[in-house]
């Protein structure tokens, strides 16, 4: 059974009541899926169990309503339902957040990586001004407590560099286009306790990023 087709039966729930939210433990699936990808394997911080399949409603660039996914800790599962329905109603929008979006095959994934997502078992990613691909200490994605918020207008950017040329013109923060993390984004997350990679002190802003440390 392919993930959007075991992902069915909340789909349908959700355009019954396009505002409500879901949350369910991984099904067996979607372990096998995240299990062959690479995206989790023994030795992460996070057990699979402790892992839950969060279902909301987001709008689209399109301005219409979509059925997102996202794989997040389980004790964030619910703060983060609110975050994402307050988002809703902002009609904040967002490109892409599927599981096939984030975990599918890479050939089936957007061309364009702008793809809201939490959990990943990888190392933290070092600023641009650094470079390299590991830091040698867990992100908070592999604990499921991160989210990457439309990667390409909310670059990581670092000494006036990003890794994304997509992501140019988004550098300047100055001027807010469709997309942009605002105020009222961040200020969403911070009524759950996260922080925002676009506060950090430095030259190194990381503008697509929450966390439940701020980190």
């Amino acid at each position: 059974m392919g993930v959007l087709a075991l992902l069915a039966l909340p789909a349908v729930l959700l355009a019954l009541a396009p505002v409500q939210s879901s949350v369910r433990p991984l099904p067996n699936p979607v372990r096998a899926q995240l299990k062959a990808g690479g995206f989790w394997h023994r030795g992460c911080p996070v057990p699979l169990s402790g892992l839950r399949l969060l279902a909301v409603p987001y709008r689209g660039f399109d301005g219409r309503t979509h059925h997102g996914q996202l794989i997040v800790d389980a004790a964030a599962a619910r703060p983060l339902s609110r975050v994402f329905q307050e988002l809703y109603r902002l009609r904040f929008p967002i490109r892409h957040m599927r599981l096939a979006d984030a975990y599918g095959p890479r050939r089936g994934r957007p061309r364009d990586g702008d793809i809201t997502a939490s959990f990943e078992c990888r190392q933290a990613v070092p600023s641009p001004c650094v470079g390299g691909r590991g830091t040698g200490t867990w992100s908070m994605h592999a604990f499921g407590l991160a989210v990457d918020v439309n990667p390409v207008e909310n670059p990581y950017v670092g000494c006036g560099q990003s890794r994304d040329p997509l992501a140019r013109r988004y550098r300047d923060r100055s001027r807010h286009r469709q997309g942009m993390v605002s105020r009222r984004v961040v200020a969403a997350f911070a009524r759950i306790g996260w922080g925002w990679g676009g506060a950090w002190t430095g030259d190194t802003k990381d503008y697509m990023h929450f966390s439940s440390t701020g980190h």
